[in-house]
Protein backbone atom coordinates (compact mmCIF):
# COMPACT_ATOMS: atom_id res chain seq x y z
CA UNK A 1 0.00 0.00 0.00
CA UNK A 2 1.16 3.50 -0.68
CA UNK A 3 -0.22 6.57 1.03
CA UNK A 4 -0.37 9.56 -0.15
CA UNK A 5 -1.66 12.35 1.68
CA UNK A 6 -2.42 16.14 0.40
CA UNK A 7 -3.25 19.60 1.92
CA UNK A 8 -6.67 21.46 0.80
CA UNK A 9 -7.08 22.59 -2.73
CA UNK A 10 -4.85 20.23 -4.56
CA UNK A 11 -6.56 17.92 -6.45
CA UNK A 12 -4.51 14.52 -7.04
CA UNK A 13 -6.59 12.47 -8.95
CA UNK A 14 -4.54 12.98 -11.85
CA UNK A 15 -1.46 11.27 -11.10
CA UNK A 16 -3.73 8.57 -8.39
CA UNK A 17 -5.17 7.84 -11.87
CA UNK A 18 -1.63 7.12 -13.50
CA UNK A 19 -0.79 5.05 -10.10
CA UNK A 20 -3.68 3.01 -10.63
CA UNK A 21 -3.16 2.24 -14.50
CA UNK A 22 0.18 1.31 -13.83
CA UNK A 23 0.32 -0.68 -10.69
CA UNK A 24 -3.27 -2.05 -9.92
CA UNK A 25 -2.07 -4.53 -7.59
CA UNK A 26 -0.47 -1.85 -5.46
CA UNK A 27 -3.35 0.42 -3.59
CA UNK A 28 -2.84 3.99 -2.94
CA UNK A 29 -4.70 5.60 0.35
CA UNK A 30 -5.22 9.49 -0.31
CA UNK A 31 -5.37 11.25 3.46
CA UNK A 32 -6.61 14.80 3.74
CA UNK A 33 -3.91 16.90 5.92
CA UNK A 34 -4.20 20.54 7.48
CA UNK A 35 -1.48 22.56 5.55
CA UNK A 36 0.53 23.33 8.77
CA UNK A 37 0.51 19.67 9.66
CA UNK A 38 1.25 18.26 6.47
CA UNK A 39 5.18 17.76 7.14
CA UNK A 40 4.95 16.43 10.99
CA UNK A 41 2.30 13.65 9.20
CA UNK A 42 4.87 12.39 7.17
CA UNK A 43 7.69 12.68 9.88
CA UNK A 44 5.41 10.44 12.11
CA UNK A 45 5.35 7.57 9.03
CA UNK A 46 1.66 8.77 8.55
CA UNK A 47 2.36 9.00 4.71
CA UNK A 48 4.63 7.85 2.24
CA UNK A 49 4.72 11.10 0.68
CA UNK A 50 2.47 14.27 0.67
CA UNK A 51 1.66 17.45 -1.47
CA UNK A 52 2.53 20.55 0.32
CA UNK A 53 2.33 24.23 0.01
CA UNK A 54 5.73 25.90 0.69
CA UNK A 55 7.80 26.67 2.51
CA UNK A 56 7.64 24.61 4.33
CA UNK A 57 10.75 23.19 7.20
CA UNK A 58 12.62 21.17 4.78
CA UNK A 59 15.19 19.16 7.21
CA UNK A 60 14.97 15.76 6.57
CA UNK A 61 12.19 16.09 3.64
CA UNK A 62 13.39 15.49 -0.27
CA UNK A 63 11.18 18.50 -2.14
CA UNK A 64 10.31 18.52 -5.66
CA UNK A 65 8.60 22.02 -6.16
CA UNK A 66 5.58 21.46 -9.06
CA UNK A 67 3.87 24.39 -9.51
CA UNK A 68 3.13 28.26 -8.45
CA UNK A 69 -0.79 29.54 -7.97
CA UNK A 70 -2.18 32.57 -8.65
CA UNK A 71 -3.16 34.79 -5.40
CA UNK A 72 -6.78 36.03 -5.32
CA UNK A 73 -8.84 38.16 -2.98
CA UNK A 74 -12.08 36.71 -2.46
CA UNK A 75 -15.10 39.35 -2.14
CA UNK A 76 -18.64 39.71 -1.37
CA UNK A 77 -20.44 39.22 -4.89
CA UNK A 78 -21.98 43.28 -4.58
CA UNK A 79 -18.24 44.56 -3.73
CA UNK A 80 -16.59 47.21 -5.78
CA UNK A 81 -13.57 44.74 -6.19
CA UNK A 82 -16.18 42.47 -8.31
CA UNK A 83 -16.34 45.22 -10.95
CA UNK A 84 -12.85 45.27 -11.94
CA UNK A 85 -10.72 42.08 -13.66
CA UNK A 86 -7.92 42.30 -11.45
CA UNK A 87 -6.63 44.02 -8.35
CA UNK A 88 -2.86 45.72 -6.84
CA UNK A 89 -2.46 45.22 -3.40
CA UNK A 90 -2.15 49.19 -3.05
CA UNK A 91 -6.16 48.49 -3.89
CA UNK A 92 -6.85 46.98 -0.69
CA UNK A 93 -4.97 49.52 2.36
CA UNK A 94 -8.48 50.37 3.29
CA UNK A 95 -9.71 47.31 3.31
CA UNK A 96 -10.31 45.09 6.38
CA UNK A 97 -8.20 41.65 6.01
CA UNK A 98 -8.66 38.53 7.49
CA UNK A 99 -5.46 36.35 7.80
CA UNK A 100 -6.54 32.87 9.05
CA UNK A 101 -4.03 30.94 11.33
CA UNK A 102 -3.83 28.08 8.72
CA UNK A 103 -2.70 30.79 6.17
CA UNK A 104 -0.30 29.25 3.30
CA UNK A 105 1.42 32.22 1.61
CA UNK A 106 4.39 33.93 2.90
CA UNK A 107 3.61 37.77 3.44
CA UNK A 108 6.62 40.32 3.98
CA UNK A 109 3.81 42.82 4.48
CA UNK A 110 0.14 41.70 5.23
CA UNK A 111 -2.33 43.20 2.98
CA UNK A 112 -4.98 45.83 4.41
CA UNK A 113 -5.54 47.01 7.92
CA UNK A 114 -5.96 43.95 10.07
CA UNK A 115 -9.27 42.50 10.49
CA UNK A 116 -11.19 42.19 13.91
CA UNK A 117 -10.14 38.88 14.39
CA UNK A 118 -8.06 35.85 13.32
CA UNK A 119 -10.00 32.94 12.23
CA UNK A 120 -8.34 29.38 12.69
CA UNK A 121 -8.58 28.19 9.47
CA UNK A 122 -9.59 29.86 5.68
CA UNK A 123 -13.37 27.87 5.75
CA UNK A 124 -13.59 30.29 8.90
CA UNK A 125 -12.26 33.29 7.15
CA UNK A 126 -14.76 32.61 4.13
CA UNK A 127 -17.93 32.24 6.20
CA UNK A 128 -16.42 36.24 7.37
CA UNK A 129 -16.27 37.63 4.41
CA UNK A 130 -19.50 36.25 3.33
CA UNK A 131 -20.75 38.35 6.27
CA UNK A 132 -19.60 41.37 5.11
CA UNK A 133 -17.12 41.77 7.43
CA UNK A 134 -13.48 41.30 5.66
CA UNK A 135 -11.65 40.05 2.79
CA UNK A 136 -9.18 37.42 2.39
CA UNK A 137 -6.43 36.63 0.17
CA UNK A 138 -5.53 32.85 -0.55
CA UNK A 139 -4.33 30.51 -3.44
CA UNK A 140 -6.65 30.44 -6.45
CA UNK A 141 -7.38 26.34 -5.53
CA UNK A 142 -8.79 27.29 -2.12
CA UNK A 143 -10.97 30.00 -3.20
CA UNK A 144 -12.24 26.97 -5.78
CA UNK A 145 -12.75 24.78 -2.63
CA UNK A 146 -14.55 27.13 -0.19
CA UNK A 147 -16.73 28.23 -3.20
CA UNK A 148 -20.17 30.46 -2.03
CA UNK A 149 -22.47 31.38 -4.67
CA UNK A 150 -22.38 34.89 -3.00
CA UNK A 151 -19.05 35.57 -2.95
CA UNK A 152 -16.67 35.69 -5.73
CA UNK A 153 -12.50 36.42 -6.53
CA UNK A 154 -9.81 38.59 -8.39
CA UNK A 155 -6.40 37.70 -9.32
CA UNK A 156 -3.62 40.00 -7.55
CA UNK A 157 -0.78 39.72 -9.55
CA UNK A 158 1.72 41.45 -7.14
CA UNK A 159 0.82 39.09 -4.15
CA UNK A 160 2.75 36.95 -3.21
CA UNK A 161 2.12 33.39 -4.55
CA UNK A 162 1.60 30.12 -2.71
CA UNK A 163 4.03 27.18 -4.14
CA UNK A 164 2.96 23.25 -4.46
CA UNK A 165 5.49 20.52 -4.10
CA UNK A 166 5.81 16.93 -3.74
CA UNK A 167 7.70 15.95 -0.40
CA UNK A 168 8.79 12.57 1.40
CA UNK A 169 11.41 11.41 3.77
CA UNK A 170 14.34 11.49 2.55
CA UNK A 171 15.60 8.39 4.40
CA UNK A 172 12.16 6.78 3.96
CA UNK A 173 12.84 6.79 -0.25
CA UNK A 174 11.08 3.28 -0.91
CA UNK A 175 10.80 2.24 -4.35
CA UNK A 176 7.13 2.58 -4.13
CA UNK A 177 7.78 6.56 -3.79
CA UNK A 178 10.45 6.30 -6.33
CA UNK A 179 7.58 5.33 -8.83
CA UNK A 180 5.20 8.17 -7.41
CA UNK A 181 8.05 10.42 -8.41
CA UNK A 182 8.30 8.90 -12.32
CA UNK A 183 4.54 9.91 -11.93
CA UNK A 184 4.64 13.10 -10.92
CA UNK A 185 7.36 13.98 -13.29
CA UNK A 186 5.90 12.44 -15.95
CA UNK A 187 8.05 9.48 -17.02
CA UNK A 188 6.64 6.81 -19.17
CA UNK A 189 5.95 3.15 -17.75
CA UNK A 190 9.30 2.17 -20.05
CA UNK A 191 11.42 5.38 -18.97
CA UNK A 192 14.81 3.95 -18.12
CA UNK A 193 14.23 5.36 -14.44
CA UNK A 194 10.78 3.39 -13.76
CA UNK A 195 10.42 0.57 -11.90
CA UNK A 196 12.83 -2.12 -11.55
CA UNK A 197 11.27 -5.88 -13.29
CA UNK A 198 10.98 -8.26 -10.55
CA UNK A 199 13.39 -10.83 -9.83
CA UNK A 200 10.90 -13.69 -10.67
CA UNK A 201 10.50 -11.59 -13.70
CA UNK A 202 11.98 -13.27 -16.83
CA UNK A 203 13.09 -11.80 -20.16
CA UNK A 204 11.13 -12.67 -23.36
CA UNK A 205 13.03 -15.89 -25.18
CA UNK A 206 14.62 -14.27 -28.30
CA UNK A 207 12.82 -15.33 -31.30
CA UNK A 208 14.98 -16.33 -34.48
CA UNK A 209 13.46 -15.64 -37.71
CA UNK A 210 12.12 -17.97 -40.10
CA UNK A 211 13.77 -18.60 -43.72
CA UNK A 212 11.66 -16.82 -46.31
CA UNK A 213 9.80 -20.01 -48.21
CA UNK A 214 8.79 -19.18 -52.30
CA UNK A 215 5.49 -19.94 -53.22
CA UNK A 216 5.94 -23.68 -53.56
CA UNK A 217 6.36 -23.72 -49.85
CA UNK A 218 9.94 -24.87 -49.94
CA UNK A 219 13.29 -23.25 -49.22
CA UNK A 220 15.03 -21.03 -51.48
CA UNK A 221 17.78 -23.41 -53.50
CA UNK A 222 21.46 -21.16 -53.00
CA UNK A 223 22.57 -21.02 -56.55
CA UNK A 224 26.09 -20.71 -58.28
CA UNK A 225 27.79 -17.51 -59.08
CA UNK A 226 27.12 -18.40 -62.76
CA UNK A 227 23.09 -18.59 -61.40
CA UNK A 228 22.53 -22.43 -61.75
CA UNK A 229 21.29 -24.00 -58.97
CA UNK A 230 22.99 -26.77 -56.61
CA UNK A 231 20.32 -29.48 -56.17
CA UNK A 232 21.20 -32.53 -54.66
CA UNK A 233 20.96 -35.44 -56.86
Amino acid sequence: MFRLAYVPGVTPAKWVNVWTERMPDIPLTLVTVPAAEAVALLRDGGADAAFVRLPVDRDGLSVIPLYVETTVVVVPKDHAVAAVDEVAIADLADEEVFHPLDDTIEWAVRPGLPAFTRPATTANAVELVASGTGLLLVPQSLARLHHRKDLTYRPVPDAPQSQVALAWPTEATTELVEDFIGIVRGRTVNSSRGRTPSPTEKPAPRQTPKPAQNRSGRRPVPTSRKGKSHRPR
